[in-house]
């Protein structure tokens, strides 16, 4: 399978260097803020808009150099900028031409570079797709599904769905080369439908995926909004589409969530943060400049500065950033005493905090990935003795 990353395909310019100064982690950069072209029910960052102020959101030359600049004098050896939003297209291809000069300017000699674009899809055309298939940024498209599923909730200012814009878009990245992976949001609706959902994607040929949870908690009431999902729901997903991917073969489609758990049965670390140890792996720089620990996580109290007053490595070893890193690991005691521990470590804090028991709780996907844990893992366990068997890479060098 054709090696591939999440956050780009990486070009290497000359020798590698060697030297590096801090763990490496990546920019989630949000060049329009919350602004976006399409209204979605379910997105939960049309809220940072209190944050900063009404109006039109968008990144000035100067953030944008500052950041690029401070970043990659981390002397990194894979530097990763992960453009979303909001609608990060919003920004024009302009913008994104200046990045990429940016980016060449202050870049290493061998230091690789990546790029990935966040977007719904609906301005993807022949000039943009061009222009990300010369520099090889990878596009990740959200798409929920068949029309019906995916018009549910992705529709625009208008109420118009959205769903033949978002597929024109995968057309368009078809035809000019552009590389790119499907995120799936799993709601009250198209949860239900998990062999609907795969039999539409392979019938695509959409073969990169990752499904997310929805759970969003309303202000009003202290519960989980009608389009989220309950742990029993993603459970019973996650273990119909494995068996489907299984019965497809595991090494001709990429579902993010098993090639995470396959990662580190091999050993090598799991390929998505849910299940990692600590959340260190981003920093959140947003339009303005500020910077947070997680995009999950766009609140005073987990601001660490602004790029323009405080160099990117300074922010990136503060004791905000320490603390937020550590309040992964304050597990619950139903976490540490689970046979899983090690594979599911406590799941995304956001999930804790969904439960309304604070951070220490367990996930409230916990249930879920019980589930899957427990359905899963022999066929699992089986195929990473193969791969080993056959000195194969893991998932994190042919899948994300």
């Amino acid at each position: 399978m054709k090696r591939w990353s999440p956050y780009g395909s990486g070009v290497s310019r000359g020798t590698r260097f060697s030297r590096q100064v801090m763990r490496p982690f990546t920019l989630l950069i949000k060049p329009t803020g919350p602004d976006c072209n399409i209204r979605c029910t379910y997105c939960f960052y049309t809220g940072k808009t209190a944050l900063f102020g009404t109006g039109r959101h968008r990144m000035s030359d100067a953030v944008a150099e500052t950041m690029i600049r401070d970043y990659l004098q981390c002397r990194f050896p894979s530097s990763s900028f992960a453009w979303q939003g909001g609608e990060p297209s919003l920004m024009g291809l302009d913008f994104y031409r200046r990045v990429v000069a940016w980016q060449k300017e202050y870049g290493a000699d061998g230091q690789i570079v990546t790029n990935a674009l966040q977007t719904n899809g609906t301005l993807l055309d022949g000039d943009w797709c061009r222009f990300l298939a010369e520099y090889q940024f990878l596009a990740g498209i959200s798409l929920d599904g068949p029309q019906e599923l995916h018009d549910y909730y992705r529709r625009d200012a208008a109420r118009r769905g959205t769903w033949e814009r978002v597929m024109a878009g995968i057309d368009a990245c078809r035809r000019h080369g552009v590389e790119y992976n499907v995120l799936v949001l799993l709601n009250d609706r198209n949860v239900q439908e998990p062999d609907r959902l795969w039999d539409f994607f392979m019938d695509q040929g959409i073969r990169y995926l990752q499904f997310v949870p929805c759970v969003e908690i309303d202000p009003a009431t202290q519960k989980p909004t009608a389009f989220s999902i309950t742990a029993e729901q993603y459970g019973r997903f996650l273990c119909r589409i494995f068996d489907r991917w299984r019965e497809h073969g595991p090494r001709k489609v990429s579902i993010r969530t098993f090639d995470s758990i396959l990662s580190q049965l091999l050993g090598a670390g799991p390929t998505e943060c849910t299940f990692a140890t600590r959340c260190n792996d981003y920093i959140v720089v947003e339009h303005t400049g500020e910077t947070f620990c997680c995009d999950f996580f766009v609140e005073p109290r987990w601001r660490l500065g602004n790029i323009l007053e405080t160099p990117i490595a300074a922010l990136a070893s503060s004791e905000t950033k320490r603390r937020f890193s550590r309040q992964k690991r304050d597990l619950a005691h139903k976490c540490l005493v689970c046979r899983y521990l090690d594979l599911c470590r406590g799941g995304c804090p956001k999930d804790r905090l969904a439960t309304g028991r604070g951070v220490k709780a367990e996930s409230c996907f916990c249930e879920g990935y019980r589930m899957l844990f427990g359905h899963a893992l022999p066929t699992l366990r089986a195929l990473a003795a193969d791969l080993q068997r056959q000195q194969a890479p893991p998932p994190s060098a042919w899948a994300w």
